[in-house]
């Protein structure tokens, strides 16, 4: 069986801070509800390639409620090599992922409990 995360585009378009993290606590809690084990967070990556605000609110945010979370992947190490994402795949099963081992800085990858 594959399985599909639930995804959200917090980078498109551009909005405050404040609007990124109430986004994500609705997800999360959506998420949660809808009994969706994984989130696929869109944040992009700035204009700099270096990373921007939104990525920067995104990543703080998930750090500071990682209590919610069994685990948050970067999207530069989304990949089969990386321990947890083997381990999400073992326990969930098979997944079609274009972003999967492309080393996307754009994206967060989250496993909810």
């Amino acid at each position: 069986m594959t399985w599909k995360p639930l995804v959200i585009d917090v980078a498109h378009p551009p909005r405050s801070g404040e609007i990124v993290e109430r986004e994500l606590l609705d997800c999360w809690q959506r998420a949660r509800q809808q009994s969706q084990r994984v989130l696929k967070i869109i944040h992009g990556h700035g204009s700099s390639g270096r990373g921007g605000s939104t990525k920067t609110v995104v990543r703080n945010w998930l750090f500071a409620h990682r209590s919610r979370f069994r685990s948050i992947v970067d999207g530069e190490k989304y990949d089969l090599l990386n321990p947890d994402v083997r381990q999400l795949h073992d326990e969930l099963g098979d997944f079609n992922d274009p972003d999967l081992g492309n080393q996307n800085p754009g994206i967060t990858i989250v496993w909810l409990f």
